[in-house]
Protein backbone atom coordinates (compact mmCIF):
# COMPACT_ATOMS: atom_id res chain seq x y z
CA UNK A 1 0.00 0.00 0.00
CA UNK A 2 0.85 3.38 -1.33
CA UNK A 3 2.73 5.52 1.71
CA UNK A 4 0.40 8.76 2.00
CA UNK A 5 2.98 12.14 3.18
CA UNK A 6 1.68 14.57 5.02
CA UNK A 7 1.19 18.04 4.38
CA UNK A 8 4.39 20.74 3.98
CA UNK A 9 2.75 22.89 6.66
CA UNK A 10 5.62 25.11 6.02
CA UNK A 11 5.12 25.43 2.27
CA UNK A 12 1.48 26.11 3.08
CA UNK A 13 2.14 28.69 5.51
CA UNK A 14 4.87 30.85 3.31
CA UNK A 15 1.94 30.28 0.65
CA UNK A 16 -0.91 31.51 2.67
CA UNK A 17 1.42 34.69 4.59
CA UNK A 18 2.01 36.02 1.03
CA UNK A 19 -1.71 35.52 -0.24
CA UNK A 20 -2.80 37.66 3.17
CA UNK A 21 0.23 40.32 2.52
CA UNK A 22 -0.72 40.53 -0.92
CA UNK A 23 -4.42 41.13 -1.10
CA UNK A 24 -3.94 43.87 1.88
CA UNK A 25 -1.00 45.51 -0.34
CA UNK A 26 -3.61 44.95 -3.34
CA UNK A 27 -6.26 47.38 -1.21
CA UNK A 28 -3.54 50.06 0.09
CA UNK A 29 -2.29 50.32 -3.73
CA UNK A 30 -5.65 50.50 -5.39
CA UNK A 31 -7.99 52.31 -2.38
CA UNK A 32 -7.38 56.01 -4.07
CA UNK A 33 -6.85 54.89 -7.47
CA UNK A 34 -10.33 52.79 -8.02
CA UNK A 35 -12.43 55.30 -7.71
CA UNK A 36 -10.39 58.20 -9.78
CA UNK A 37 -9.30 56.42 -12.84
CA UNK A 38 -11.94 53.60 -13.18
CA UNK A 39 -14.89 55.14 -11.25
CA UNK A 40 -15.68 52.15 -9.40
CA UNK A 41 -15.38 51.75 -4.92
CA UNK A 42 -12.33 51.43 -3.08
CA UNK A 43 -12.14 48.02 -2.08
CA UNK A 44 -13.43 47.01 -5.89
CA UNK A 45 -9.40 45.17 -6.49
CA UNK A 46 -9.75 44.11 -2.87
CA UNK A 47 -13.15 42.15 -3.88
CA UNK A 48 -11.17 41.06 -7.29
CA UNK A 49 -8.57 40.01 -5.61
CA UNK A 50 -9.92 38.08 -2.88
CA UNK A 51 -12.47 36.14 -4.92
CA UNK A 52 -9.33 35.06 -7.36
CA UNK A 53 -7.79 34.19 -3.45
CA UNK A 54 -10.83 32.18 -2.71
CA UNK A 55 -10.55 29.94 -6.40
CA UNK A 56 -7.06 29.21 -6.14
CA UNK A 57 -7.70 28.02 -2.56
CA UNK A 58 -10.42 26.06 -4.10
CA UNK A 59 -8.68 24.61 -6.43
CA UNK A 60 -5.75 23.80 -4.23
CA UNK A 61 -7.96 21.69 -1.69
CA UNK A 62 -9.34 19.58 -4.79
CA UNK A 63 -5.90 19.19 -6.30
CA UNK A 64 -4.28 18.05 -2.94
CA UNK A 65 -6.88 14.84 -3.03
CA UNK A 66 -6.05 14.00 -6.59
CA UNK A 67 -2.66 11.81 -7.00
CA UNK A 68 -0.52 13.26 -9.45
CA UNK A 69 0.46 10.12 -11.10
CA UNK A 70 -3.28 10.73 -13.25
CA UNK A 71 -1.97 13.73 -14.37
CA UNK A 72 0.51 11.78 -16.59
CA UNK A 73 -2.99 10.52 -18.42
CA UNK A 74 -3.97 14.48 -18.91
CA UNK A 75 -0.26 15.59 -19.81
CA UNK A 76 -0.54 15.37 -23.72
CA UNK A 77 -4.34 16.50 -24.31
CA UNK A 78 -3.79 19.05 -21.65
CA UNK A 79 -0.50 20.87 -23.66
CA UNK A 80 -1.67 20.12 -27.24
CA UNK A 81 -5.22 21.92 -25.53
CA UNK A 82 -3.05 24.69 -24.90
CA UNK A 83 -1.89 24.99 -28.22
CA UNK A 84 -5.45 25.34 -29.73
CA UNK A 85 -6.09 28.28 -27.21
CA UNK A 86 -3.07 29.95 -27.96
CA UNK A 87 -4.19 29.80 -31.53
CA UNK A 88 -7.67 31.05 -30.88
CA UNK A 89 -6.26 34.02 -28.87
CA UNK A 90 -4.79 35.40 -31.65
CA UNK A 91 -7.99 34.91 -33.53
CA UNK A 92 -10.34 36.78 -31.11
CA UNK A 93 -8.18 38.09 -28.06
CA UNK A 94 -7.82 41.24 -26.87
CA UNK A 95 -4.76 43.16 -26.23
CA UNK A 96 -3.66 44.97 -22.41
CA UNK A 97 -1.96 48.25 -21.72
CA UNK A 98 0.18 48.61 -24.66
CA UNK A 99 0.01 44.87 -25.77
CA UNK A 100 -0.85 45.57 -29.49
CA UNK A 101 -1.88 42.63 -30.59
CA UNK A 102 -3.84 39.35 -28.19
CA UNK A 103 -2.60 38.12 -24.89
CA UNK A 104 -6.39 37.40 -23.25
CA UNK A 105 -9.29 35.50 -23.36
CA UNK A 106 -12.47 37.01 -22.24
CA UNK A 107 -15.34 34.49 -21.64
CA UNK A 108 -18.26 35.90 -19.84
CA UNK A 109 -16.88 37.73 -17.14
CA UNK A 110 -14.41 35.87 -16.65
CA UNK A 111 -10.55 36.99 -18.29
CA UNK A 112 -7.64 34.85 -18.80
CA UNK A 113 -4.31 34.71 -20.65
CA UNK A 114 -3.29 31.54 -22.06
CA UNK A 115 0.68 31.75 -21.83
CA UNK A 116 0.28 31.56 -18.02
CA UNK A 117 -1.70 28.20 -18.34
CA UNK A 118 1.11 26.99 -21.34
CA UNK A 119 3.45 27.75 -18.28
CA UNK A 120 1.99 24.77 -16.42
CA UNK A 121 0.92 22.87 -19.59
CA UNK A 122 4.79 22.41 -20.80
CA UNK A 123 5.55 21.62 -17.04
CA UNK A 124 3.12 18.53 -17.26
CA UNK A 125 4.21 17.72 -20.90
CA UNK A 126 8.01 17.81 -20.65
CA UNK A 127 7.55 15.56 -17.51
CA UNK A 128 5.71 12.98 -18.71
CA UNK A 129 7.50 12.52 -21.63
CA UNK A 130 10.89 13.06 -19.95
CA UNK A 131 9.85 10.29 -17.74
CA UNK A 132 7.89 7.86 -21.10
CA UNK A 133 11.79 8.22 -22.34
CA UNK A 134 14.09 8.13 -19.51
CA UNK A 135 15.66 5.12 -20.88
CA UNK A 136 16.93 6.68 -24.45
CA UNK A 137 17.66 9.76 -22.13
CA UNK A 138 20.97 10.85 -23.93
CA UNK A 139 19.84 10.12 -27.24
CA UNK A 140 19.69 13.21 -29.44
CA UNK A 141 16.59 12.26 -31.23
CA UNK A 142 14.35 10.71 -28.59
CA UNK A 143 15.53 12.78 -24.93
CA UNK A 144 16.10 16.07 -26.82
CA UNK A 145 14.85 17.21 -30.00
CA UNK A 146 11.11 16.63 -29.77
CA UNK A 147 10.98 18.19 -26.39
CA UNK A 148 13.02 21.25 -27.52
CA UNK A 149 10.50 20.95 -31.31
CA UNK A 150 7.24 21.04 -29.17
CA UNK A 151 8.27 23.58 -27.04
CA UNK A 152 9.84 25.82 -29.40
CA UNK A 153 6.39 25.93 -31.52
CA UNK A 154 4.28 27.36 -28.19
CA UNK A 155 7.02 29.46 -27.54
CA UNK A 156 6.59 30.98 -31.00
CA UNK A 157 2.59 31.15 -30.81
CA UNK A 158 3.15 33.34 -27.30
CA UNK A 159 6.17 35.16 -28.77
CA UNK A 160 3.65 36.44 -31.63
CA UNK A 161 0.82 38.26 -29.18
CA UNK A 162 3.72 39.28 -28.03
CA UNK A 163 5.19 38.16 -24.69
CA UNK A 164 8.86 37.71 -24.56
CA UNK A 165 9.07 37.65 -21.20
CA UNK A 166 6.93 34.27 -20.86
CA UNK A 167 9.05 32.78 -23.96
CA UNK A 168 12.41 33.06 -21.84
CA UNK A 169 10.44 32.02 -18.88
CA UNK A 170 9.13 28.72 -20.72
CA UNK A 171 12.58 28.07 -22.23
CA UNK A 172 14.55 28.60 -18.49
CA UNK A 173 12.15 25.83 -17.36
CA UNK A 174 12.67 23.51 -20.16
CA UNK A 175 16.75 24.11 -19.88
CA UNK A 176 16.43 23.00 -16.14
CA UNK A 177 13.84 20.39 -16.53
CA UNK A 178 15.89 18.58 -19.69
CA UNK A 179 19.39 18.99 -17.54
CA UNK A 180 17.45 17.46 -14.21
CA UNK A 181 16.66 14.81 -16.32
CA UNK A 182 19.53 13.91 -17.78
CA UNK A 183 19.94 15.24 -21.80
CA UNK A 184 23.34 15.53 -22.90
CA UNK A 185 25.05 18.98 -21.76
CA UNK A 186 26.93 19.70 -24.62
CA UNK A 187 22.95 19.89 -26.44
CA UNK A 188 21.60 22.07 -23.98
CA UNK A 189 24.92 24.40 -23.86
CA UNK A 190 24.64 24.46 -27.90
CA UNK A 191 21.29 25.54 -27.52
CA UNK A 192 21.89 28.01 -25.39
CA UNK A 193 24.65 29.32 -28.01
CA UNK A 194 21.49 29.29 -30.41
CA UNK A 195 19.16 30.77 -28.29
CA UNK A 196 21.20 33.86 -27.30
CA UNK A 197 22.09 35.59 -30.61
CA UNK A 198 17.82 35.02 -31.12
CA UNK A 199 17.07 36.57 -27.94
CA UNK A 200 19.36 39.91 -28.74
CA UNK A 201 17.95 40.30 -31.80
CA UNK A 202 14.28 39.97 -30.50
CA UNK A 203 14.94 42.60 -28.16
CA UNK A 204 16.89 45.28 -30.42
CA UNK A 205 14.34 44.77 -33.32
CA UNK A 206 11.61 46.15 -31.25
CA UNK A 207 11.57 49.72 -30.68
CA UNK A 208 9.56 49.34 -27.59
CA UNK A 209 11.79 46.66 -25.81
CA UNK A 210 14.67 48.24 -26.99
CA UNK A 211 13.20 51.36 -25.15
CA UNK A 212 12.77 48.94 -21.91
CA UNK A 213 15.94 48.11 -22.13
CA UNK A 214 18.04 51.02 -22.06
CA UNK A 215 15.26 52.33 -19.45
CA UNK A 216 16.46 49.37 -17.06
CA UNK A 217 20.87 50.15 -17.51
CA UNK A 218 19.79 54.25 -17.34
CA UNK A 219 16.21 55.29 -16.61
CA UNK A 220 17.46 58.55 -16.50
CA UNK A 221 18.25 59.03 -19.97
CA UNK A 222 14.70 58.83 -20.71
CA UNK A 223 12.81 60.43 -17.43
CA UNK A 224 9.50 61.21 -18.86
CA UNK A 225 9.43 58.25 -21.34
CA UNK A 226 10.50 54.71 -20.49
CA UNK A 227 12.63 55.58 -17.37
CA UNK A 228 9.57 56.69 -15.62
CA UNK A 229 8.28 53.91 -14.16
CA UNK A 230 11.78 52.74 -13.41
CA UNK A 231 12.52 56.02 -11.57
CA UNK A 232 9.20 56.06 -9.37
CA UNK A 233 9.98 52.48 -8.52
CA UNK A 234 12.65 53.64 -7.05
CA UNK A 235 11.46 57.10 -5.30
CA UNK A 236 9.07 54.68 -3.77
CA UNK A 237 12.04 51.68 -2.11
CA UNK A 238 14.10 54.93 -1.58
CA UNK A 239 11.04 56.39 0.35
CA UNK A 240 10.68 53.71 2.34
CA UNK A 241 13.88 52.71 3.93
CA UNK A 242 14.81 50.48 6.57
CA UNK A 243 11.21 50.03 8.02
CA UNK A 244 8.76 52.28 6.08
CA UNK A 245 6.49 54.68 6.07
CA UNK A 246 3.62 52.38 7.85
CA UNK A 247 0.82 50.45 5.80
CA UNK A 248 -1.43 52.77 3.48
CA UNK A 249 1.01 55.87 4.08
CA UNK A 250 2.70 55.35 0.83
CA UNK A 251 2.58 58.30 -1.53
CA UNK A 252 4.18 56.70 -5.02
CA UNK A 253 0.58 55.14 -4.85
CA UNK A 254 -1.06 58.05 -6.03
CA UNK A 255 -1.09 58.17 -9.26
CA UNK A 256 3.26 58.24 -9.44
CA UNK A 257 3.35 54.51 -10.42
CA UNK A 258 1.35 53.92 -13.53
CA UNK A 259 0.68 50.12 -11.94
CA UNK A 260 0.98 50.53 -8.34
CA UNK A 261 -1.65 47.69 -7.59
CA UNK A 262 -0.04 45.22 -9.95
CA UNK A 263 3.23 45.35 -11.89
CA UNK A 264 5.02 47.78 -9.27
CA UNK A 265 2.97 46.54 -5.97
CA UNK A 266 6.64 45.40 -4.79
CA UNK A 267 7.70 49.34 -4.93
CA UNK A 268 4.40 49.77 -2.86
CA UNK A 269 5.20 47.41 -0.36
CA UNK A 270 8.74 48.79 -0.40
CA UNK A 271 7.16 52.47 0.49
CA UNK A 272 5.30 51.14 3.11
CA UNK A 273 7.06 48.18 4.86
CA UNK A 274 10.36 49.43 3.91
CA UNK A 275 13.66 46.74 3.47
CA UNK A 276 12.44 44.87 6.21
CA UNK A 277 9.45 44.10 4.32
CA UNK A 278 10.74 43.25 1.46
CA UNK A 279 13.11 41.15 2.74
CA UNK A 280 10.39 39.05 4.40
CA UNK A 281 8.79 38.53 1.12
CA UNK A 282 11.79 36.95 -0.48
CA UNK A 283 12.81 34.69 2.52
CA UNK A 284 8.86 33.28 1.86
CA UNK A 285 9.58 32.80 -1.75
CA UNK A 286 12.96 31.15 -0.70
CA UNK A 287 11.24 29.09 1.66
CA UNK A 288 8.52 28.13 -1.46
CA UNK A 289 10.96 27.40 -3.55
CA UNK A 290 13.47 25.36 -0.95
CA UNK A 291 10.55 22.60 0.01
CA UNK A 292 9.46 22.78 -3.52
CA UNK A 293 12.83 21.42 -4.24
CA UNK A 294 12.78 19.39 -1.27
CA UNK A 295 9.28 18.03 -2.54
CA UNK A 296 11.19 16.69 -5.68
CA UNK A 297 13.83 15.10 -4.41
CA UNK A 298 12.05 13.07 -1.89
CA UNK A 299 8.94 12.34 -4.92
CA UNK A 300 8.43 8.70 -5.14
CA UNK A 301 9.13 8.56 -8.71
CA UNK A 302 10.78 10.55 -11.78
CA UNK A 303 7.47 12.29 -12.79
CA UNK A 304 6.70 13.20 -9.76
CA UNK A 305 9.86 14.88 -9.10
CA UNK A 306 10.33 16.66 -12.42
CA UNK A 307 6.79 17.79 -12.17
CA UNK A 308 7.52 19.22 -8.52
CA UNK A 309 10.59 20.89 -9.97
CA UNK A 310 9.18 22.18 -13.19
CA UNK A 311 6.48 24.08 -10.80
CA UNK A 312 8.95 25.00 -8.41
CA UNK A 313 11.38 26.61 -11.22
CA UNK A 314 8.03 28.50 -12.52
CA UNK A 315 7.25 30.01 -9.24
CA UNK A 316 10.86 30.94 -8.64
CA UNK A 317 11.36 32.05 -12.01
Amino acid sequence: MEEKKGLDIILVVAVLFLLGLGVTMVYSASSVMAPERFSVTEYYFLIKQGKSIGLGLLIMLLVMGFNYNHYRKLAYPIFFATLGVLVVVLMVGSGDNGSHIMRWLKIGGFRFQPSEAAKVAIVMYLAHSLTKKKEKIKEFSVGFLPHVILTVIMMGLILVQPDLGSVIIIAAIMMIMLFTAGVRFRYLFVLVGLCAPIVWHLIVSSPYRLARWKAFWDPDSDPFGAGYHIIQSKLAFGSGGLAGLGWGNGKQKLFYLPEAHTDFILSVIGEELGFLGVSLIFFMFIIIVYRGIKISMEAENMFGSLLALGLTTLIGL
